[in-house]
Parts: structure tokens; C-alpha cells; sequence
């Protein structure tokens, strides 16, 4: 409606939309910490004539004003998507690579207190007693040696053991914590198709679906996609994990028991949907993944590798122990003792007695011969072998490492990027707030002028003197 009473409704929608800026802008700073928090601003409208004018009409609207069309969150669809890919792949390779480290950390190589150490000096207290046969501290020596070289490698298993535990319970933490996520999406997702439908503001409840999707990308690997109706879909390597409304839940069917301990079987998992039948699934990335692939390949591998190692040196030991004879003239017997289920974790030194270390190459009692001796030294030839194993773990922790460094440099920038997008500036928001301001006081001063305007049309048009 084009007049002098228009002019105040321009006046009011503009006073209207500016103090909405305004509140937006207070919000946007008052958030600028919050964690997951998106920025917003008000998208502004034109007020102007009707879409769809009578046919024996028309409009004369001209200048009319100003509305709000809704709160935009800045964000862009396609910088989600990849910052929750490389998140990812950040969270496999931080966590393949933490557990590796430790592992590293505790096969002690090279150092005093390590395996190929102690490998030396029990071989080179061989050597000693070959020198002095009749030396009953000798015989000691080989035996506290042998002792040694056991617990290096009990020790070692046991590491390996104890990260693989440490694994299934994460994985059963990790599993937990997927289908919380997961649920929680789900009922977000209902909040956001009702308060949509109703007209209420759903940007605090995007802000949320957003962090529980990206959650989802950390812990599993999972992708997603926005709905139509503001929620969004969650896959897990092509699997539905979140649909709608409606959450599957993951279990484990293999490889890891309610109680944190393995069956012998590889980790596998399934969905089981609200309804219909459960589907098998994989962790393509993330923490889920990680976790499978240490529990499966990584510990395994070198614990198979560091098995074949004890067997060979206990029995090449024990071949060479029954050819001699001990101080007493008796026959050697065997000298290392293991489970062949787990040879390092369980070898022993079997002789308890200096006297019965068979070093001797000829019978009978005293017997001060001392021809078995470098024979026994000579069986242990595992030196080459365990630096190969060794080597090959370190090169393979090294590999994740820098895999990991490269992945945060790409994770960095992504992160950035979106931070700039999504991310409060404090000093953005006070240029916006001043200009909110003054756009405020120009409205204002509108209407003071057409109140100036009308009080003279009114109440001065017409008036004749005396």
C-alpha cells in the first residue's frame, strides 16, 4: 500500500530486522567457544508487490519494506563431507600408530635391558665356561643368563598380550559407543523433521546432528548424507547404520567375547536393523578399524614371528644339550621348556642345577671336559633373524608415523578451511553489530520523519489564519 502510513510499516519491518541481526549477532558471540557451534545470519528479504497480482489490478507497491526469510548456518555440505573423511582417517592412523609405538616401546631394541642383549651375554657366558671348566660360578652364570634370556621374552609376549587385550576392550568400547551415537542421531533426526514441519528454528539441532555424524566418521569410518527433511543418513561401509528415525545396532560376532577376552577367531561384526535381518559390516576407517586391523594383523604378526624365534632357539639349544654331559657324567637333558601355543610367553629354563648345564662331550664323573660348550654356543644363531623381525616392526611403526603426520597436515587444512567458514570472528560480528545498529537508528529516524510528516498533514493542512 503506497502512502504516508506505509512509510511507518517500511520503517517498522526494517526496526524489526535489524534488531534480529542484532540478536543473531549477540548469539554468534556469545557461542564463539562453543564446541561444534556454526555461525549464523539473518537472511533478509524484500517486501515488494504481490507474486500473483488481480487481473484487473495492479499493484502499487513501492518500497515496501524489509522481512526476515529464516537463519542461515554457514556451512558448506561439501567441506563437511571431507573434514569428516579425513577425520577418518586421522583417528585410524593415531591410534594404529599409538598402539604400535607402545608395543615398540616394550620390545626395548636396541638397549641393555632388551632380547638381542641378552641373547649376547648368555652365548658369551657359554664362552666363559669353555674357558674354565671347572668354574662353578661359570656354570652359574649360564644358568642366570638363560633366565634372563626367558623373561625377554616373556616379557615381550606379554606385551603383545596385554596390547591386545587393551584392544578387544576397546573394541567393545568403541562398539558401545557407536550405537549411543547412533541412537542419539536417530532421535535428533526426528527432532528436526518435527520442529521443521512446525516452523521452529532447527540450527542448534544441526549443530548437533553434525557433531554426532562426525563422531560417527571418528569411531567407524561411516559417511552421510542429509535428508530432505534436515536429518541425515549414516552408512557404515555401504551398510545403513542410521535411517531416518531409526538406528540398527552393531554387534560383534566374532573374535572378541562380552568379557573383553578373544575366541581365536577374527573380529567381524554385523547390523541389525529395527527390522529385518542383520547384514555383516567392517569399519572401513576410524577407531573401529584400528582396532581390528592390531588385533588381527599387527600383534599377531610379530607375535608369530617372535614365536618362531624362541622355538627355534630353545630347540636347537635343547639338540645340542642332550649331546652332552653334565658334571656327573649324566646325559644332558632338555634345557628350555615352552607351550607350543605360545612359545614365547612361556619358555622356562628347565635345569635348576649349575652342575647339570651339560657342557661336556665325554662321560663320567668328575668331569671337567668342556667340548659341548662352544657346540651350545653355536646352536644359538636366532641374532640375524630377531634384528630382521625388530627391523621390521620399527620400519613399519616409522611408516604409520609419517602416515599420520602427512594425515594431520591434510586434517589441518580442512579443519581450517571449514573454521573459516563456520567459525565465529569476534570482529566480524562487532562490524556486524554496528552496522545492525546504525541500520537501527536510520529506521528509527524514518519514522520520526513521517511522524514529523503526518503531524503536519494533520494537524496543520487546512488551518487559515485570523
Amino acid at each position: 500500500m503506497a502512502g504516508a502510513f506505509s512509510s511507518i510499516n517500511t520503517a517498522l519491518s526494517a526496526l524489526r530486522y535489524q534488531q534480529a541481526a542484532l540478536d543473531i549477532a549477540s548469539t554468534n558471540i556469545a557461542n564463539a567457544s562453543t564446541d561444534g557451534y556454526v555461525r549464523r545470519r539473518v537472511v533478509g528479504e524484500t517486501v515488494g508487490a504481490a507474486a500473483a497480482p488481480a487481473v484487473w489490478s495492479r499493484s502499487n507497491e513501492i518500497g515496501s519494506g524489509v522481512q526476515s526469510a529464516g537463519v542461515e548456518r554457514l556451512v558448506d555440505p561439501l567441506l563437511d563431507t571431507r573434514v569428516r573423511r579425513e577425520h577418518a582417517r586421522q583417528t585410524y592412523l593415531d591410534l594404529k600408530a599409538a598402539a604400535m609405538g607402545r608395543v615398540e616401546t616394550g620390545i626395548a631394541e636396541p638397549s641393555t635391558n632388551g632380547v638381542a642383549k641378552a641373547v649376547d651375554t648368555f652365548q658369551k657366558s657359554l664362552d666363559d665356561l669353555n674357558n674354565a671348566p671347572g668354574s662353578d660360578a661359570a656354570r652359574s652364570q649360564v644358568l642366570a643368563n638363560a633366565s634372563i634370556v626367558s623373561d625377554a621374552f616373556n616379557i615381550q609376549a606379554h606385551n603383545i598380550q596385554d596390547e591386545t587385550g587393551d584392544q578387544r576392550a576397546r573394541v567393545l568400547a568403541t562398539v558401545q559407543e557407536i550405537n549411543d551415537v547412533a541412537t542419539q542421531l536417530a532421535s535428533t533426526n526426528l527432532t528436526i523433521s518435527t520442529s521443521s514441519g512446525g516452523g521452529s528454528d532447527t540450527a542448534t539441532l544441526m549443530d548437533t546432528r553434525d557433531q554426532l555424524a562426525l563422531r560417527l566418521a571418528e569411531l567407524a569410518g561411516a559417511t552421510a548424507t542429509v535428508r530432505p527433511d534436515g536429518g541425515m543418513d549414516v552408512l557404515l561401509n555401504g551398510k545403513p547404520l542410521v535411517t531416518g528415525k531409526d538406528a540398527a545396532t552393531l554387534e560383534i560376532t566374532s573374535g572378541v567375547n562380552p568379557d573383553g577376552t578373544g575366541d581365536g577367531s577374527p573380529v567381524t561384526f554385523q547390523l541389525q536393523p529395527t527390522t529385518g535381518a542383520a547384514v555383516a559390516v567392517t569399519a572401513p576407517e576410524g577407531d573401529l578399524a584400528a582396532s581390528v586391523e592390531l588385533i588381527d594383523v599387527v600383534l599377531p604378526g610379530y607375535a608369530a614371528g617372535l614365536n618362531d624365534l624362541v622355538k627355534k632357539f630353545a630347540d636347537d639349544f635343547n639338540a645340542a644339550h642332550v649331546l652332552g654331559f653334565d658334571a656327573n657324567g649324566n646325559a644332558g637333558g632338555t634345557f628350555f621348556t615352552y607351550t607350543a601355543a605360545d612359545p614365547a610367553g612361556t619358555i622356562k629354563v628347565a635345569v635348576t642345577s649349575p652342575s647339570a648345564v651339560a657342557v661336556s662331550a665325554v662321560g663320567g664323573a668328575p668331569n671337567r671336559d668342556t667340548g659341548n660348550a662352544a657346540v651350545l654356543a653355536d646352536s644359538i644363531t636366532i641374532q640375524d633373524g630377531y634384528q630382521r623381525l625388530v627391523n621390521g616392526f620399527g620400519s613399519a611403526v616409522a611408516s604409520v608415523e609419517r602416515l599420520s603426520d602427512n594425515q594431520r597436515a591434510m586434517s589441518t587444512q580442512v579443519d581450517a578451511a571449514r573454521e573459516q567458514l563456520t567459525g565465529v570472528s569476534i570482529d566480524e560480528e562487532t562490524v556486524n553489530m554496528v552496522m545492525a545498529q546504525r541500520s537501527y537508528e536510520a529506521a528509527a529516524r524514518v519514522m520520526t520523519t513521517v511522524d514529523q510528516i503526518l503531524d503536519t498533514l494533520i494537524n496543520r493542512t487546512g488551518m487559515v489564519g485570523r
